[in-house]
């Protein structure tokens, strides 16, 4: 088939898997999307509700229902003219898995010692798994500690679990080993599978999973362009405000998040800004400059996670851990772009150097090496900015800092109020035409529908500020956290207890203000606990009924303008109808199908998609897009655009 024109994204589980796909083929075809995009399919381990954790890239997950399974589907998909777009995770794998376990055994001489990133001391490769003082136990020629199975006797040492690993891993998850797909042998030997399900047939497109985290992104695409036969690719690549994706990249563009944050954008009263700054900082405590709150989050996630990280790079650059430290929490994007043995581009040199301007004297001379220094140290510094963009922006400064949380959205900057019409056509005229676009993903911090409610409360601050004082006097808990949880409990409403409990245990881990991921309190965990149950027996609802005439209008704007711009439109399993989902494991609960309305909202949503999805395969993927300027006293309000040019 051809590239894509529109896709549906589905959360594959071994409760959902290649059967029940097959079996909606009829509803998808009848939505209007011409192809299936589905999570990874590769064996992961066996419980796993994303896939994200591969552990044997030879196999077709048995869950979902192997080989035979996928081919059936397969089948069944394309007599309804459906596609089938494949989710790729190059970065890294689950460490339990058989070529880990060979080098964990044998060292150096496994064959598989070059297929993941080591740090090899005295031999052995650190594991972080030891949590309490129980004694590992030895059974046969495997060594036991809790869940965890080593090979006994073995080339590794055990550690404290809040130590970091021998190895390069996925931010800050040990239990995920970076792979090193820049070796040939290593780049086939883990996309096999994916390859010969494209020589087939099987499969039209690629999303690649986090290619920041690669040595050579350039290099894997090329190389990934060169054996597929330049099949539609895009790339889960956050870019930061003006921030594009590299040219010399071999793919067809993003999966969307730069998009889904300027249509948000389009939503949001810029005037609302300062009256709800003003009501976040007076709430928490917090300043009012966001980005002091970001360069602090940063500072705190490479103290707490990346200590292993920055030590092995100032190793490798012979610096100071704290000079490296110091420039990572500077840099304001998760990648660089500069390649080994190649002058670094003049927009890498500047973002670099922009950020040694605001760090300490000691840190200069690591600008040098990390621009043209030894290969080691220009790759490992570009792979380590990624993971203290995510955990220190993405996994706590979004938790901290949130007057208007519908822009608390990966790769936006909450403090960038609104977004402008004019800016707005100029942002699509400048878009790859085959690039991904979106509203909600799996990864998403809240769903459309809860983002087009909270965008209402920048056109009417004094009100939502009156119903927070009524709401506050009655139910409080931690001043950090109360006015994150009033907006989602409004924007997410109805929502049950249990679910709010569960999101705002998220929050305050990811905070890091109150409890973390790794210092639990039992006491503020039941007490925020008795908060949520508070909070959902308040008339809570009366509010955002008040709203919904407005989120709807913001909701079915949103659909309409993503659904037509340029690109390839993605729709979210079940978001062509109101989904009030926040964020994940919570936006990746079962859906059932055929989407039935069970609101005027959600069969006018469900209608928006219809059409629009219909109209988009009639009018194709390349159709030019025309900037349409209104007049009169509300033109302001308008966004207009033609696609298919004079036609």
């Amino acid at each position: 088939m051809s590239r894509p024109v529109s896709t549906y994204r589905l959360q594959l589980t071994p409760d959902f898997g290649f059967a029940q796909v097959a079996e909606i083929a009829g509803y998808l075809r009848d939505l209007g999307v011409s192809h299936v995009y589905l999570s990874p399919i590769l064996q992961a381990t066996p419980e796993s509700l994303h896939g994200y954790d591969v552990t044997d890239h030879s196999k077709i997950r048995e869950e979902f229902g192997g080989a035979k399974g996928f081919r059936e589907m397969a089948g069944q998909l394309a007599a309804h003219d459906l596609g089938i777009v494949l989710d790729l995770v190059p970065n890294h794998m689950n460490t339990r898995n058989a070529a880990f376990w060979s080098v964990l055994k044998d060292g150096p001489d496994s064959p598989y010692a070059g297929w993941f990133d080591l740090d090899w001391e005295d031999g052995k490769v650190a594991l972080p798994v030891l949590g309490d003082d129980t004694e590992p136990v030895v059974d046969g020629d495997v060594l036991r500690y809790h869940e965890h199975e080593f090979p006994y006797p073995g080339h590794y040492r055990l550690v404290d679990w809040r130590q970091g690993p021998g190895y390069r891993r996925f931010f800050d998850v040990s239990s995920l080993i970076g792979l090193r797909v820049e070796d040939p042998e290593v780049f086939f030997a883990t996309h096999e599978v994916i390859f010969w399900l494209l020589d087939e047939g099987l499969a039209d497109g690629l999303r690649v999973d986090h290619p920041d985290g690669l040595a050579d992104p350039r290099g894997y695409l090329e190389r990934l362009r060169t054996r597929t036969s330049g099949i539609w690719t895009v790339v889960e690549k956050i870019l930061i405000g003006e921030e594009r994706l590299p040219g010399a990249w071999a793919c067809d563009g993003t999966t969307g998040y730069e998009t889904l944050n300027r249509v948000t954008g389009l939503f949001v009263d810029p005037e609302g800004k300062r009256p709800l700054v003003e009501l976040f900082t007076r709430l928490t405590g917090e300043p009012a400059d966001y980005r002091q709150v970001m360069t602090r989050a940063k500072q705190e996630v490479i103290e707490l996670f990346f200590g292993a990280e920055v030590n092995r790079l100032a190793r490798a650059a012979s610096c100071d851990p704290e000079a490296v430290a110091e420039l990572l929490a500077a840099m304001p994007v998760y990648r660089a772009y500069v390649v080994p043995g190649e002058p670094p581009p003049a927009v890498s040199v500047e973002i670099i150097e922009a950020a040694a301007a605001t760090c300490s004297p000691a840190v200069h001379p690591l600008v040098e090496q990390v621009l043209h220094g030894p290969p080691e140290v220009i790759t490992r510094f570009q792979q380590t900015c990624g993971p203290v963009m995510a955990k220190g922006v993405e996994d706590t400064a979004l938790y901290r800092w949130f007057p208007l949380s519908s822009l608390n959205e990966v790769g936006w900057e909450p403090d960038h109020f609104g977004v402008a019409v004019e800016e707005f056509h100029a942002y699509c005229a400048a878009m790859l035409p085959y690039t991904m676009t979106t509203l909600s993903t799996h990864d998403t911090k809240r769903s459309e529908d809860v983002r087009a409610r909270l965008s209402v409360l920048s056109e009417l601050p004094e009100e939502w500020e009156k119903a927070v004082s009524e709401w506050s006097a009655q139910v409080a808990f931690d001043a950090r956290l109360d006015y994150l949880a009033w907006q989602n409990l409004m924007a997410a409403w109805p929502i049950s207890a249990d679910r709010f409990t569960d999101y705002l245990l998220k929050a305050a881990r990811e905070a890091k203000t109150a409890i973390s991921w790794v210092r639990p309190d039992a006491d503020y965990e039941r007490g925020l606990r008795a908060f949520a149950e508070a909070a959902v027996r308040l008339p809570i609802g009366d509010f955002t009924e008040r709203i919904d005439r407005y989120a709807m209008a913001n909701s079915l704007g949103a659909k309409l303008v993503q659904l037509m711009m340029p690109g390839v439109p993605d729709v979210y399993q079940g978001n062509e109808t109101t989904d009030f989902s926040l964020v994940d494991p919570d936006n990746r609960r079962p859906v059932t199908y055929p989407r039935v309305p069970a609101s005027a909202w959600d069969a006018a949503k469900l209608r928006v998609t219809t059409q629009a999805l219909r109209l988009r395969r009639r009018l194709g993927t390349g159709a030019p897009y025309t900037p349409l300027r209104a007049e009169g006293e509300a033109a302001e309000h308008v966004i207009a655009f033609a696609r298919g040019g004079a036609d």
